[in-house]
């Protein structure tokens, strides 16, 4: 079993796509690395040699930044937005989409299920 930046990666799967459960790392980058490291993208896991892992291994140690660190940044540029009181720090810290979408109809995966107001059932007409 391949073990890189922590994670396990799966035996079947062709290492092209094995690398992408890496989190900062997708199917293009998983490619650049392959080649890099002169590995086949499209041999399976359980296939590399222990040599082929420690090459891939120091290639993304030391080119790419990954799982943790790559968290950790994006939490930390997340964090200034919403110190510095911009714009989107603003809709960070309500917590409504960033990216200038429309929020009077969709949005529900970012404000959270709907909120029903008391008091507002429709009352019917005295005759």
């Amino acid at each position: 079993m391949a073990r890189i930046a922590g994670i396990d990666l799966p035996r079947s799967k062709q290492i092209g796509i094995a690398l992408t459960y890496i989190y900062g790392i997708g199917r293009t980058r998983a490619r650049e690395i392959c080649e890099k490291a002169s590995v086949d993208a499209a041999t399976k896991t359980d296939h590399l040699g222990e040599g082929e892992v420690i090459r891939i291994r120091e290639i993304i140690e030391r080119e790419y930044q990954v799982e943790g660190d790559l968290r950790r940044a994006v939490a930390q540029n997340i964090k200034l937005l919403m110190d510095i009181g911009c714009y989107r720090g603003l809709r960070h810290r309500r917590g409504l989409p960033v990216r200038g979408q429309r929020t009077h109809t969709n949005a529900r995966t970012r404000k959270g299920p709907r909120k029903t107001v008391a008091g507002k059932k429709k009352t019917l007409a005295k005759k």
